[in-house]
């Protein structure tokens, strides 16, 4: 990976943004991919991808970054802005897919 300026301030703004831990945002993508018949029969099947590529992030060391990891921190970066501090329940679980929750403070 390429470590820069730029890269340390995606970080920055990356974890500022998730504001919710890796359990808290794993138990939220475990809950919105269940239906009313149960979780499916593979684990990460129904688990929004960019979800999955946010606790991925959050389990890693910035030096361990990857372009991928990157491209998924531009990506929740962006969507958080985007959509704001909205609260419909709509957007906040969008937010919420990717760690943001735009109840807390």
């Amino acid at each position: 990976m390429t470590e820069g300026f730029d890269t340390d301030m995606l970080w920055d703004e990356f974890h500022r943004l998730v504001n919710m831990n890796s359990e808290e945002l794993r138990v939220h993508l475990l809950a919105d991919a269940s239906d009313e018949d149960g979780f499916p029969s593979d684990p990460d099947l129904g688990i929004d991808e960019l979800g999955r590529g946010v606790l991925h992030v959050l389990g890693k060391r910035k030096g361990d970054l990857t372009r991928g990891d990157i491209d998924v921190m531009r990506q929740v970066v962006d969507l958080v802005e985007t959509l704001g501090e909205r609260t419909d329940d709509e957007s906040r679980r969008e937010l919420m897919s990717v760690g943001h929750d735009p109840l807390r403070g």
